[in-house]
């Protein structure tokens, strides 16, 4: 299985590189959470979510989609909007807007929904699964550093309460995944489809960051260390540990990659190179 090829473009290990060292994502896997930053966070993800959740309205009796339609089970934007109405008010909706790398992230999405709905399915496998794998250790690290009451408010994007086992959840998922008739150029146009989704995540990353920096500290809340016996070495963290045993690291994941474009009937190897993806997916605040 190994390969000296990189995924499309070459970009792979950059991405997961680049991603994995942004001050951002470090910063709230230490539980160092700046409330304001959080919570336009959550703005960006609700644009996200009502993007995606309208284009896959729109595609959902799609063939390369239908398999994938779980509505009730993995939509967000709602659990988002009570979420930006706990943190701005009954008033939110006249308080944030869509920020330009959101917008970009946006507008991506409607593009693939309205002109490449297949392309969907690397939207949502990433989004969904990421959120699925890791979203109940970040639920626990934000509600300990930002001191949110423990019944949920301000954090039921990470809420699935339709799905009782995400592990069965997710082998489900996979299994519909590995149901789809792809050709081999398709899955090469998701695999590179997702990492263009990872640019643009990253691109939220860091317009949050340069926003932190325009915002006096006081108004900042510094969060506190909820991994105290780490000392500071995330790689102690067991969710970092798990994404790293489950991607096997992003050379593996590459080599993953291209052994799934050799090899068409690889069904599922292809989902677990998106169970990868997915691991980095689940690092996702914004």
């Amino acid at each position: 299985m190994e390969t000296t090829e990189s995924v499309p473009n070459g970009e792979g290990p950059e991405v997961h590189e680049k991603a994995e060292n942004t001050q951002f994502v470090k910063d709230f896997l230490r539980g160092r959470i700046r409330k304001e930053l959080f919570k336009l966070g959550a703005v960006a993800l609700y644009y996200t979510y009502t993007a995606m959740e309208e284009e896959i309205e729109r595609n959902k009796d799609h063939p390369d989609f239908a398999p994938l339609y779980f509505p009730a089970e993995l939509h967000r934007h709602e659990a988002l909007a009570r979420d930006l109405k706990y943190f701005y008010g009954p008033e939110w909706q006249s308080q944030v807007s869509c920020s330009q790398a959101t917008q970009r992230y946006v507008d991506r999405i409607h593009q693939v929904g309205q002109e490449d709905p297949v392309l969907l399915v690397a939207h949502a496998y990433t989004r969904y699964m990421g959120d699925l794998s890791g979203g109940q250790v970040l639920k626990k690290v934000a509600q300990r550093a930002l001191k949110l009451l423990p019944t949920g408010e301000g954090l039921e994007f990470y809420h699935f309460g339709a799905i009782h086992s995400a592990k069965a959840f997710k082998q489900l998922y996979r299994s519909r995944m590995n149901e789809l008739e792809l050709d081999m150029e398709t899955k090469k146009r998701l695999v590179d489809e997702a990492v263009k989704a990872f640019h643009f995540n990253m691109e939220v990353f860091e317009e949050l960051e340069e926003i932190g920096k325009t915002i006096q500290e006081d108004v900042l809340d510094a969060g506190m260390p909820v991994h105290g016996a780490m000392g500071g070495d995330i790689s102690k963290c067991p969710y970092y540990a798990a994404k790293m045993a489950a991607s096997g690291g992003t050379a593996y994941a590459c080599q993953l990659a291209m052994a799934v474009l050799r090899h068409p009937t690889g069904q599922v190897l292809f989902a677990t190179w998106f169970a990868a993806l997915a691991g980095l997916a689940a690092w996702y605040l914004m």
